[in-house]
């Protein structure tokens, strides 16, 4: 079994160390990031680090990298106050990871890997017209994290855009595999979602309960 302690990991590579430090936690949300600056110029950036912190009211984190060179999402955040979360499937998977790409600030990731920027309800930030399912979110708290120089972004849940059909269940869950989303793995390998089970409120000393996985 391969086995890492804490004094051998700064001792590894350093693109070998980020691929198994961002492969450890799991499969991740694939999330596009969709910005504009104070002139409406857009950014659109793939992202792995989007949290659930607490439904009432509805907040999301993302974690930024460190601001120590020049970020554009970041900027842009901070800038307008607003910012968009939109699903990736497989569809607009490969499309989705060349936003990864080191683009200056003039080039438009939108235009640049095919993507369409749309707008919706006086919202200053684009979505992903290209996207199933598509959050517009407004910054509420930013908190550096000394430690290693990240910056979490707490953003309050504005807009919501969900499909017509087949995604959200009579309780309010979502059958993401339905929406055709992909989760991701490390920075670079995206995964089909297929569900394995649904299990209801679990209470000590009674059976749990299996839910229907399909929309009826």
């Amino acid at each position: 079994m391969p086995y890492f302690s804490a004094a051998d990991l700064p001792e590894l590579e350093k693109v070998y160390r980020l691929n198994l430090i961002n492969a450890i936690t799991g499969f991740k949300p694939a999330n596009l990031l969709g910005t504009a600056d104070a002139q409406g110029r857009t950014n659109l950036a793939i992202i792995s680090s989007v949290v659930h912190l607490g439904s009432s009211p509805a907040l999301l984190g993302l974690v930024m990298r460190p601001p120590t060179v020049e970020r554009h999402s970041y900027d842009n955040i901070r800038a307008t106050g607003c910012y968009t979360l939109n699903h990736v499937h497989e569809g607009i998977a490969r499309a989705a990871h060349l936003t990864s790409a080191n683009f200056p600030r003039e080039v438009s990731e939108f235009d640049a890997c095919g993507l369409t920027p749309q707008y919706a309800d006086d919202f200053a930030a684009p979505y992903v017209q290209e996207s199933h399912l598509r959050i517009g979110l407004r910054l509420v708290q930013e908190v550096p994290l000394e430690i290693n120089g990240t910056v979490l972004l707490i953003g309050s849940v504005e807009h919501l855009y969900l499909p017509d059909t087949g995604v959200l269940r009579p309780d309010g869950s979502l059958d993401l595999a339905a929406a055709g989303t992909v989760a991701l793995s490390g920075l670079d390998t995206y995964y089909q979602a297929s569900p394995v089970a649904r299990y209801g409120y679990a209470r000590p000393n009674q059976p749990l309960p299996e839910l229907p996985l399909t929309i009826f």
